[in-house]
């Protein structure tokens, strides 16, 4: 049985993840991780305690990290010390922090995506496929989230972004069309356009369970794997 502590664990995706790992026997959650002060520490949720001593990290396989930048660079010395995995899903963090993230992952392994969807992932590959051969292309990206999202334009958004860059486009931050409107859970889109077609990638998430889902899946997938920094594409489609 592989031991999973969650990070984030009184939020929204947090939530999900102790409450989807049940249906899944290969998988405990042995703690429920939260920044000091926080009013759950030291109460139980379905079983799950409620910490907020990072040193417990050794207590677990894997951490799944859904938080903050700081709160997840904060937990990376104890992940390195007590040689346990990680999945992080945490979105909003800066060159620095993803160096730092780069540089344990040298030491243990890790899986780190802006979006944990297994959907995502496969538009993630169908875009690379398209900007490879449609090179003569303008392209767009729109992204939509709820009002409660902090970083504009999502990680999601950077990540295609970055994917259309790697192939020789040339799209900036500013270029991608942010909105958060209610309570979407995570719409993007990528349009390829010329004078005489248009191709459009649409996903849509309907609920943030295939965020939680996708994360369990790389917690499974990467305990017992050496030191690397992998993304869900390795999950998915190299594993």
């Amino acid at each position: 049985m592989i031991r999973i502590g969650v990070s984030g664990a009184r939020g929204r995706m947090g939530q999900r993840i102790i409450t989807l790992s049940k249906e899944d026997r290969d998988l405990k959650i042995v703690f429920g991780l939260e920044r000091k002060g926080h009013p759950d520490v030291g109460k139980v949720f379905g079983e799950v305690e409620i910490i907020d001593d990072s040193a417990r990290i050794k207590e677990c396989d894997c951490l799944i990290e859904f938080t903050t930048p700081l709160a997840t660079v904060e937990h990376l010395p104890y992940l390195v010390k007590f040689e346990k995995c990680a999945v992080i899903g945490t979105t909003g963090l800066n060159e620095g922090q993803q160096k730092m993230i780069e540089e344990a992952s040298q030491k243990i392994p890790i899986v780190f995506s802006p979006n944990m969807s297994v959907g995502v992932n496969l538009l993630f590959k169908l875009i690379r496929d398209a900007a490879c051969v449609l090179k003569d292309y303008k392209v767009y990206i729109q992204e939509t989230h709820h009002l409660h999202k902090k970083d504009a334009p999502s990680g999601t958004a950077k990540r295609i972004a970055q994917i259309l860059n790697e192939e020789g486009f040339s799209i900036k931050a500013e270029d991608i069309k942010a909105e958060r409107i209610d309570e979407v859970v995570g719409d993007h889109k990528v349009i390829f356009e010329s004078n005489l077609d248009r191709l459009e990638f649409f996903h849509s998430a309907k609920t943030r369970d295939i965020f939680a889902q996708g994360a369990l899946v790389a917690a499974k997938w990467v305990v017992g794997k050496p030191p690397k920094l992998y993304s869900m594409g390795d999950v998915l489609f190299k594993g």
